[in-house]
């Protein structure tokens, strides 16, 4: 297989969890890709335990896909201690052997309606952990009754194995509304926009999302939501090794939290 990303190819020579997390501990794959994890949440005061699971017709990161437009299943499994917190995320993937698995860490302090989160997030594709890399994340949140807002930041030293620095800045909002949709569902609407930038070897570009999500019976959610970003056919190719991977998609995704 050849990988599919550095410059045009590193993406063709690489490959494309069994089930996923969101800007709420890190956006990788991005279970909800709207949500806003940099909402206050009450810290706790004991070690707690929890996970995901997901099923998505796309994985979807920073508005390109990395399963080749093809659906994925995805798991997470984190511990949270106070402000601190710490997880392992996987997902079948386009890259390396066809499985990512990203770890990260950090803390999340809160202040009122306002919490900041500062952690580290290492993304690794077993079988060809030469495109290994890190981020530091760095993010402010707020929400206030039905409101949620966020701005998150991602800078890498050395992304994807290019070799070279790269920095995301992502803002979003989300509404969540009041009572039940048919009595069953508890309806929010949340929205993105992203920049991705590098040092040099892959194009900047801007990425965005809007999307509905429905939760129901107290752990599933399902998420509707459009994705798009301004990569001409080229610039997707040099990113991706794919022309449409960067096109305009609705994805849909199922997630249960335990």
């Amino acid at each position: 297989m050849t990988q599919h990303r550095e410059v045009g190819i590193i993406k063709s020579l690489v490959l494309g969890a069994a089930f996923a997390a969101a800007l709420a501990l890190p956006a990788f794959a991005q279970d909800n890709p709207g949500d806003l994890s940099l909402a206050p949440v009450a810290e706790s005061k004991k070690l707690t335990f929890s996970g995901t699971a997901v099923i998505t017709t796309d994985y979807i990161f920073r508005g390109v896909s990395n399963s080749d437009e093809n659906p994925a299943a995805q798991v997470s499994f984190d511990a949270a201690y106070g402000m601190f917190y710490a997880g392992i995320w996987g997902s079948n993937t386009d890259f390396g052997d066809g499985i990512e698995l990203d770890y990260y860490a950090g803390f999340k302090p809160t202040f009122g309606n306002f919490s900041i989160d500062i952690g580290g997030l290492y993304y690794t594709f077993p079988g060809f952990n030469s495109i290994d890399y890190f981020e530091l994340k760095t993010g402010l949140g707020w929400a206030s009754g039905n409101w949620s807002l966020g701005v998150v930041n991602y800078w890498s030293p050395d992304n994807f194995g290019l070799g070279v620095d790269s920095n995301a800045t992502e803002g979003g909002v989300g509404y969540s509304f009041n009572g039940k949709l048919f009595n069953f569902f508890s309806p929010s609407v949340s929205a993105l926009i992203g920049y991705q930038a590098y040092e040099a070897v892959v194009p900047d570009y801007t990425y965005w999302n809007a999307g509905l999500t429905l939760g129901f019976m107290e752990i599933w959610s399902a998420d509707i939501r459009y994705w798009d970003t301004n990569y001409s056919d080229a610039d997707c190719v040099i990113n991706s090794g794919g022309v449409s991977n960067c096109d305009a998609r609705v994805v849909g995704t199922v997630k249960a939290s335990f």
